[in-house]
């Protein structure tokens, strides 16, 4: 299997190589050249598989430059009911007739990032032993992708890690979980600016192919194909879970900000995994559902971008969504790159043809938005109706998958995190605090090493130069 990039770069790579670059030299992000094929006697071979036996299948088919023993090993050292809870890893919990939650955030750090950065993390450290090299990761955060990735390269050989996140713009307990850990190769930039200002200037040191090389600057944000690719996984895994034959299909309904995770349903359904919607759910940030609903993909700015109390998803430039657009592109390379690179970038926007926007219906999305007061209530009903407590985010996905429930087609919707980690929230809903594991009680009271700057790549530059 080799990969290559949505903007036109033709040079077929490895997947370790990849592993570690982040960003395709000419911009672009990389996909794997073709997506492989599940046929019905897979599926049923497949199913029943324990997590990491499944993890293992799928990655091989991705993976073919780590020997399969090693790869089998660093599969089955990261998903372990110590790691995440339970045997079945991911478990269904059963709400109304038809919809289910699939539980992702039982890692370490009470997020569904935890699912793919705990294989990153021994990945990268399996690749750069092997190469005998060292990686400098930069990456932004606007919440929950920042705290597993620390948890996931803490003390991790050859590894240091630079993560930007929005100054004040995180729960005080996602703050906290970051800013606590005093590993020396753990190092958190606050930047005075909101998640997208934090996730250009990575795309910007990225770019610096000079700057990049020096300093081996690596990526763990959902650019990372490996990242993306971990998240597959759970997609078969929710399915098999909720059906029993092969002829049945499912539906997925994805809080999403920055489409890494609803992006990883695309690939499972293009491989042949019976899905019939990948139901899209934003915030009030709603580019996602506004291009989805209309053909228009708007950035906003800064000041557009609004501050929500599901602030994981208060993101308004979608860094993966270039991936499905090549794909509904027909792997139109110059047409990618024309959308982004000179629409996107010059003028904050891109409209599809109308013969491009009908495309869209063959690949099952569908979308919606939820606000503020459409969580508080979404919240107090799970509460009340089935003693399940959901967090900001999983309820936007709940909300928005109870318009496109279809009889005869489970719904499972996808958690997110953990409520502990928006305990304001759910006070504000429920009158009482979320529990939280012991390990994380009485973080916010915890000393915290983070570094203020203000919006400037040149100034993140300067700090990677000095402290890698």
């Amino acid at each position: 299997m080799k990969y290559i990039s949505t903007r036109g770069d033709r040079t077929e790579r490895g997947f370790c190589e990849i592993l570690l670059e982040g960003l395709a030299p000419d911009g672009g992000l990389y996909l794997p050249t073709h997506y492989p094929k599940v046929d019905a006697a897979t599926l049923s071979a497949w199913r029943g598989l324990p997590y990491p036996e499944l993890a293992f299948a799928i990655l091989s088919l991705y993976i073919d430059d780590i020997p399969a023993a090693d790869l089998k090993a660093l599969v089955a050292k990261t998903y372990t009911p110590g790691i995440f809870g339970t045997r079945e890893i991911t478990p269904l919990k059963p709400l109304e007739p038809g919809v289910q939650l699939e539980a992702l955030s039982n890692g370490p750090t009470l997020a569904f990032k935890d699912m793919a950065m705990q294989l990153l993390g021994n990945l990268f450290e399996y690749e750069l032993g092997r190469r005998g090299e060292t990686l400098n990761i930069l990456g932004a955060t606007s919440g929950d992708t920042g705290s597993a990735a620390e948890y996931a390269m803490r003390g991790k050989q050859g590894v240091k890690v630079f993560m930007l996140s929005p100054h004040g713009r995180m729960s005080a307990f996602q703050q906290a979980q970051m800013f606590s850990l005093q590993d020396a190769n753990i190092h958190n930039i606050a930047v005075e600016g909101v998640f997208d200002d934090c996730q250009d200037i990575v795309k910007a040191v990225s770019n610096d192919l000079e700057f990049k090389r020096r300093h081996k600057i690596g990526t763990v944000n959902s650019i990372n194909w490996a990242r993306l690719l971990a998240q597959v996984v759970y997609y078969f895994a929710g399915y098999f879970q909720a059906t029993r034959h092969n002829e049945e299909q499912v539906s997925f309904a994805v809080p999403s900000g920055n489409f890494g995770n609803i992006c990883a349903g695309h690939v499972a359904r293009m491989m042949g995994l019976p899905i019939k919607r990948l139901v899209l759910a934003t915030n009030e940030n709603d580019v996602l559902d506004e291009f989805f609903r209309t053909g228009t993909y708007r950035v906003r700015g800064s000041a557009e971008t609004h501050e929500t109390s599901s602030p994981s998803m208060d993101i308004s430039k979608a860094s993966n969504f270039e991936r499905f657009v090549f794909d509904l592109l027909g792997r139109d390379a110059a047409r990618t790159r024309q959308l982004f690179k000179t629409e996107v970038e010059d003028h904050g926007a891109f409209t599809l043809s109308r013969e491009e926007f009908a495309r869209i219906a063959e690949y099952g999305f569908v979308s919606g938005s939820s606000t503020h007061a459409d969580r508080l209530a979404t919240i107090r009903d799970t509460w009340q109706r089935f003693a399940t407590m959901i967090d900001t985010h999983t309820a936007d996905g709940l909300k928005v998958a109870r318009r496109h429930v279809e009889p005869g087609v489970p719904m499972i919707v996808l958690e997110t995190a953990l409520p502990a980690k928006f305990a304001e929230t759910i006070v504000e809903a429920l009158g009482r605090e979320p529990d939280r594991p012991a390990a994380m009680r009485g973080i916010e009271q915890l000393p915290k090493r983070f570094t203020v700057m203000r919006v400037d790549a040149q100034a993140v530059k300067r700090f990677i130069a000095e402290n890698a």
